[in-house]
């Protein structure tokens, strides 16, 4: 049994597929209100703050992946993740499964520096800060071998899709209806953006690696890294739009933040868009070279295929 917490996001149904596909047909969906993804997916309700209802959850699994995402609320982040994170590894060590944790980088400092897998935590904000606590929970009992799991980092998303991200708010969606796409801070600097499938079919690939445990993997993205500017020139080449948009100023965002609770959540996260960020994935790739890895323009030809919604 592999078992997905988190499950009706973008990842965690892109992971369905992929196991399904790839790996088993023995998967159980778990979240608040799960649906299928495949036919043979069993589907569990689960409220993974309640201890006893994860390890419920758990129970019978030999991998969980953990895609457990929040709104954008610093007050939710740092009220629960750290309950969610406690109870996951405690029903992992209980019924001996193995982890695998979908991560973010906001804990990464904001900076123009490469990152790889060693990069020491340097959060900005609250939330940057309750991710750092959290991977350092896990990564405790990984050394302490309470539990054998693994970290899976990611960048900023753009995806197919209900893909929920800045790139895909602020960018995609917008260019896709007509609309005048925005930039936070600069249009030239460098974005390591990843593929939502590729994260998903990633994580699948990782999971079902025995040798790939107790690490932290950064998930694959394309190396051809582009500028928001040359990003938005391709899209709205391929969307067959104007490549309109406009960049907003930090004051302008400040300002926005004064009535925009979502805008005030993401303040913190915007000095990484000052600088070039450079999210390598180079242990991955040396581990797994014949994985395809989805190129920009391979990317939005997808996404610019859907129906608009």
């Amino acid at each position: 049994m592999q078992t997905i917490l988190g499950a009706n996001g973008q990842i965690g149904s892109g992971l369905a597929a992929c196991l399904k596909r790839n790996f088993t047909s023995d998967i159980r969906l778990v979240s608040r209100r799960p649906r299928q993804v495949n036919a043979t997916d069993q589907l569990l309700s689960a409220d993974l703050l309640d201890p006893t209802q994860a390890i419920k959850a758990i129970e019978g699994s030999e991998i969980v992946y953990m895609t457990v995402g929040l709104p954008l609320e610093t007050r939710l982040w740092t009220e629960q993740w750290p309950i969610l994170m406690q109870n996951t590894i405690n029903a992992c060590a209980t019924e001996g499964a193995k982890l695998v944790f979908f991560d973010n980088t906001y804990m990464y400092p904001q900076t123009a520096q490469p990152q790889t897998e060693e990069t020491p935590f340097l959060p900005n904000g609250a939330k940057g800060k309750v991710r750092a606590a959290i991977v350092t929970e896990l990564q405790q009992a990984m050394a302490e071998g309470r539990v054998q799991a693994m970290i899976c980092r990611a960048p900023e998303f753009y995806g197919p899709g209900k893909t929920q991200s800045i790139t895909n708010s602020t960018i995609i969606e917008p260019l896709k209806s007509d609309k005048t796409a925005r930039v936070f801070l600069r249009d030239d600097t460098l974005r390591s953006l990843i593929y939502t499938p590729d994260a998903s079919r990633a994580m699948g690939v990782l999971g079902n690696t025995p040798d790939a445990y107790n690490q932290t993997w950064h998930l694959p993205c394309d190396d051809n890294r582009l500028t928001y500017r040359q990003f938005i020139e391709l899209a709205a080449g391929i969307f067959g739009v104007e490549p309109s948009y406009k960049i907003l100023k930090r004051w302008q965002l400040a300002l926005a933040g004064l009535l925009n609770q979502k805008i005030r959540d993401s303040a913190e996260l915007l000095p990484r868009y000052s600088v070039d960020n450079i999210f390598l994935s180079n242990k991955f790739k040396a581990r797994f070279p014949s994985f395809p890895v989805t190129t920009f323009k391979q990317g939005l030809t997808v996404i610019g295929n859907e129906p608009s919604s």
